[in-house]
């Protein structure tokens, strides 16, 4: 006897959709809310940075099986001191906006450097790229890309990304790329990371 395969009903599933892409909004919405009244208390340790880009990509496993995924991080890349669950949110954000941004297949690069003073990541895809001469102004709350009608969202991704990585001490920027794509470049200070001490 044939096995029965149970079809996803349309209308369930895209309701379901909208149902987690306004909880997605509305969560944005209190984020950005609370960073910006200085109500967010960083939850500062050193911890090495691959364990948070690797949560990241497990929460959008989904969208982000649509496309090559690449991560370049060096073995001797030191600790980092930062709020795990926010520094998750930038990453989630960035890697979020790459799946949405561009076609499937496209290709999503995760890497970083040690420069000294201070470590360089980068998000980078080969898609479109970023609005020729709005690079800065995609921080802005309630600003969005391209394909603006077809992508759900209110726009406050980046601006998010922008207020965390500021509350680190950090830097972001957009850019495109001269080969194609985007690029979101964040810098974070090194600091002097605990001496651990093996067991004997």
């Amino acid at each position: 006897m044939a096995d029965t395969v149970t079809r996803p009903d349309p209308d369930a599933l895209l309701a379901r959709i909208e149902a987690d892409t306004e909880r997605e909004q509305r969560g944005n919405l209190l984020d950005m809310a609370r960073l910006q009244e200085g109500h967010v208390q960083l939850r500062r340790e050193w911890q090495p940075l691959e364990e948070v880009v690797g949560a990241s990509m497990q929460t959008l496993a989904v969208p982000l099986a649509r496309h090559e995924v690449v991560v370049n991080l060096p073995a001797d890349l030191p600790l980092l001191e930062f709020d795990s669950v926010l520094m998750e949110r930038v990453f989630c954000n960035l890697l979020e906006n790459a799946a949405k941004y561009t076609p499937a297949g496209s290709r999503i690069e995760i890497a970083a450097r040690n420069e000294g003073d201070r470590i360089t990541i980068t998000v980078a895809d080969n898609g479109p790229g970023l609005p020729p001469g709005r690079e800065e102004s995609l921080f802005e709350k309630f600003t969005r890309g391209q394909d603006e009608s077809s992508v759900a969202g209110v726009g406050l991704g980046l601006a998010i990304v922008r207020a965390i990585v500021q509350a680190h001490k950090g830097t972001v920027r957009g850019e495109n790329r001269p080969e194609g794509g985007a690029r979101f470049i964040i810098t974070l200070p090194a600091g002097e990371p605990p001496v651990v001490v093996p067991e004997i």
